[in-house]
């Protein structure tokens, strides 16, 4: 089992999570046993990029205004702006939802930034946090944002393809959450990577070389991970949720839509140059 120092460490943690332990050990040259205790070195708790950080904000703040809204308004923010597949059916009177036509459009994406309840945002905000922070990094906030709304979009309209007609409206994250952990699983897993166990700080972490598509897809990191996170969802769903009914169902197609155009559009959006045919996986 090979041996970590206390500066490695503190670099696997810092590059897996972006978090730091607030006491980091600074090796010092020993003198003999009646040296003074090594000096302690300063670090932030927390190292999140712009734009993971804005997102946080942006989800908690919206969630936290919400929560001061009377029970009935806030019922009405949910039918506006969360995504109900009966819009789009034949046999629902027109603007038999709030919100009328232009909700018909924004709800597309306007869902996933409600959440039911602190639970479901913590969940998806906890998983949206590692792979996240090294999409954010790497994209940068425009490209970052425009990814997870085309991910968000992708999950409503694969919710639309398998729920044709339902009332219940969704809301959540987490096919955007799912897009961002498919499109992270394209580098995570290469040499210095924020999945590698040989990777240095966060930044350098997040700008490693990723594989080809077709090479993804015969990896055998990528591909336990994918079986995985599938499994997971076909058992139990993460984080989607129906809101409306006396038992909220988990939308796992939306998760299935989120995660396949992340898979499918990373390379529209990677700014780093991918790993040549002839370079070897770590």
């Amino acid at each position: 089992m090979p041996y970590l120092n206390g500066h490695s460490l503190h670099d696997a943690i810092q590059a897996v999570t972006g978090i730091c332990p607030l006491d980091a050990p600074v090796n010092t040259p020993s003198n003999g046993p009646y040296d003074e205790a090594p000096k302690i070195a300063r670090e932030p708790i927390l190292m999140l990029p712009g734009a993971m950080t804005a997102l946080l904000v942006l989800m908690f703040g919206i969630h936290g205004i919400r929560a001061l809204l009377p029970p009935g308004l806030d019922q009405e923010v949910i039918w506006t702006f969360g995504f109900v597949p009966a819009r789009y059916s034949a046999s629902v009177m027109p603007n038999a939802f709030p919100g009328g036509v232009g909700a018909d459009i924004w709800t597309f994406l306007t869902y996933s930034l409600l959440h039911a309840d602190l639970a479901h945002i913590g969940f998806n905000m906890l998983w949206m946090l590692p792979f996240g922070s090294a999409l954010a990094r790497r994209f940068g906030a425009a490209r970052f944002f425009l990814f997870l709304a085309l991910t968000a979009i992708a999950g409503a309209v694969a919710h639309l393809v398998s729920h044709p007609g339902e009332v219940a409206p969704m809301i959540g994250a987490s096919a955007a959450v799912s897009g961002a952990m498919a499109a992270a699983i394209r580098f995570a897993f290469q040499r210095g990577s924020f999945l590698s166990l040989r990777r240095g700080d966060a930044e350098a972490a997040s700008r490693v070389p990723a594989l080809p598509l077709s090479r993804a897809l015969r990896n055998g990191r990528v591909l336990a991970f994918l079986g995985i996170w599938f499994g997971l969802n076909f058992i139990t769903g993460i984080g989607a949720i129906a809101v409306g009914t006396n038992v909220q169902s988990i939308a796992w197609q939306a998760h299935i839509g989120g995660f396949l155009a992340g898979l499918f559009l990373f390379s529209l959006f990677d700014p780093v140059p991918q790993v040549l045919p002839s370079d070897r996986d770590a």
